[in-house]
């Protein structure tokens, strides 16, 4: 697991009505985290939407339909996982938070036939005329991740 990385089981309430799940309640979960904005997003079957990071901000990310293969590289060269890759499938089979901090590139693949549907929370505003957002090419060749899916 990358250093400073939280994945974050979420407890599911079922009843005859459905569900209820809490995604993030600061009160409640180990880590303090001024959330600034919430975004949703949606991306279709196929689509692998890779690699960004910040250099300020910290994303949580939900996904809240579909599946995702959440993919994150460290590129903090003063962390004890510098260069490491985590890999988290998260969605409907494996509801989870994702807590990812600066300095840690992060993109996914939507898995199955569904679009994945992602809610995520930042801790800064998007700002369009000066963005903390660096992309990085969903093939990079320092990454160097492999996102076909290994029949096993």
């Amino acid at each position: 697991m990358i250093n400073q990385v939280k994945i974050k089981p979420l407890k599911i309430f079922p009843d005859d009505r459905g569900f209820f799940t809490e995604v993030f309640k600061e009160a409640a979960d180990d880590f303090k985290i001024p959330i600034k904005q919430t975004s949703y997003t949606e991306t279709y079957p196929g689509v692998i939407k890779a690699f960004h990071w910040h250099k300020i901000q910290w994303d949580l990310w939900f996904v809240i339909k579909g599946m995702a293969q959440v993919v994150l590289y460290d590129m903090r060269e003063d962390s004890p996982t510098h260069k490491e890759t985590q890999v988290i499938c998260a969605g409907e089979q494996n509801r989870v938070l994702i807590i990812i901090p600066p300095f840690v590139a992060h993109g996914y693949r939507v898995l199955g036939n569904e679009k994945v549907c992602l809610l995520y929370h930042t801790t800064e505003c998007y700002d369009p005329q000066n963005p903390d957002e660096e992309r990085i090419e969903w093939n990079d060749q320092e990454i160097n991740f492999d996102w076909a899916t290994k029949n096993r």
